[in-house]
């Protein structure tokens, strides 16, 4: 996997994964990439900022705690939900419609079958899987 950083006409900067840079360009010709701020299609490689190794280590551990985890997963999700159409059990028709062009590309979610999965991934249709959040208790009682 590599991540790039993102820029769209807006000059909105955003951060990506791909499976490799072959990945990125791919996506960027069927036009699937998309601002999440703003929704624009024109989406370029922005200047990424270069790391530095240090010679010592830095303090600390280096564990987060399962709060902060936590914490990201749902915001992670909360921005999927807000940036995404639930097309439900319906997930792999969507998916293969704009696959082949029947639809114009869009981001979604849903749900699939370990059978629809494989199929999607023999199609060559790229998708992953998101972890959602439990839901938090009732703590008025």
């Amino acid at each position: 996997m590599i991540v790039f950083d993102l820029k769209c006409a807006n000059d909105h900067v955003f951060e990506a994964w791909f499976k490799d840079s072959k990945a990125f360009e791919e996506q960027k010709e069927q036009g699937i990439l998309e601002c999440p701020v703003c929704g624009d299609r024109h989406i370029q490689k922005a200047l990424s900022p270069i790391k530095v190794k240090r010679s010592t280590a830095p303090s600390g551990d280096g564990a987060i705690s399962q709060e902060v985890v936590a914490k990201l997963v749902e915001t992670f999700y909360k921005k999927v939900v807000a940036t995404s159409e639930d097309v439900g059990t319906k997930f792999a028709a969507e998916a293969l419609k704009m696959h082949y062009g029947v639809t114009e590309p869009r981001s979604i979610r849903g749900v699939a079958t370990e059978e629809e999965e494989k199929m999607l991934k023999d199609e060559g249709v790229e998708f992953f899987r998101i972890p959602v959040p439990p839901k938090k208790e009732d703590k008025s009682n």
